[in-house]
């Protein structure tokens, strides 16, 4: 009788829409999944689908990742160790005028966009390193290469990400397990929507599917890349801001932004 080999086990947050789900799907061929995001109904629909198209073991988790109860739920999860693969995807951003944005709603962006990921990531980690092989993805945004001024607190947790997600690479490299950032441009998910943002409003070039950005992800960790910029407009623009003086790039993300947000 032939035994089928263990499947891995991959956990992705914001699981339920967008780029999350978008990794959801194309690892579920291949992993068991632990799928984590705060709409239970949207993540029971997609677990018995992946389940039944591709036999994928699918465990839930419902939880608000802007809350310390709901980290540590999920951070138990993780504790079991056999996570193989974490994709720290759960994020959300505003717009507007920082003087002008609630408070409340900018502190949650910074415990979903930075303090969720930075525990998640501290949780998987000994597990990884113990058996020599693993690897984290933590998403950010091209926002993460410069300021953007009224979409400010959100840029500045993605610039967290990246700086995050760089030495953690670095730092790991002879242990077998790899820290990957994924840099995307815009995405057509729900996070203009979230955000705040007028998508007619928005650069109508550099637009990705996220299923595009997710197989450049893919490949990125499995070439062992620190930092992956899905589409050649947005390598582009990111190496414009690493060039351009500080004042010029956040001129132009200004003007780009101070109009584009919903009437």
């Amino acid at each position: 009788m032939t035994v089928e080999p263990a499947r891995p086990h991959a956990l992705v947050t914001g699981a339920s829409s967008g780029i999350g789900e978008a990794f959801a799907r194309q690892l579920a061929p291949k992993h068991d999944l632990v799928l984590v995001a705060r709409r239970q109904d949207r993540l029971d629909a997609l677990a018995a689908e992946l389940a039944d198209r591709h036999g994928a073991g699918v465990q839930i988790i419902v939880a608000d990742l802007s809350t310390d109860s709901a980290v540590s739920e999920v951070e138990q999860r993780i504790a079991h160790g056999d996570i193989e693969l974490l994709v720290n995807n759960a994020g959300f951003g505003t717009s507007g005028e920082f003087a002008r944005l609630p408070l409340d709603r900018e502190l949650e962006e910074l415990d979903v966009n930075v303090r969720a990921l930075v525990r998640l990531t501290r949780a998987a980690l000994p597990a990884m390193v113990g058996r020599g092989r693993g690897g984290i993805i933590n998403v950010a945004s091209m926002g993460a290469f410069q300021a953007v001024p009224y979409m400010t607190t959100y840029a500045a947790t993605k610039a967290f990400v990246l700086h995050f997600s760089e030495g953690l690479h670095e730092e790991l490299k002879k242990s077998g397990v790899t820290v990957t950032c994924l840099c995307p441009g815009p995405v057509r998910t729900e996070f203009q929507q979230t955000a705040g943002l007028d998508e007619s409003r928005m650069p109508g070039m550099g637009w990705a599917t996220p299923d595009r950005v997710v197989r450049t992800a893919l490949k990125a960790l499995a070439a062992r890349r620190a930092i992956v910029v899905p589409g050649g407009m947005n390598v582009a623009a990111s190496a414009f801001a690493k060039v351009a003086p500080r004042s010029l790039a956040r001129r132009v993300a200004g003007a780009m932004f101070r109009d584009a947000g919903t009437k």
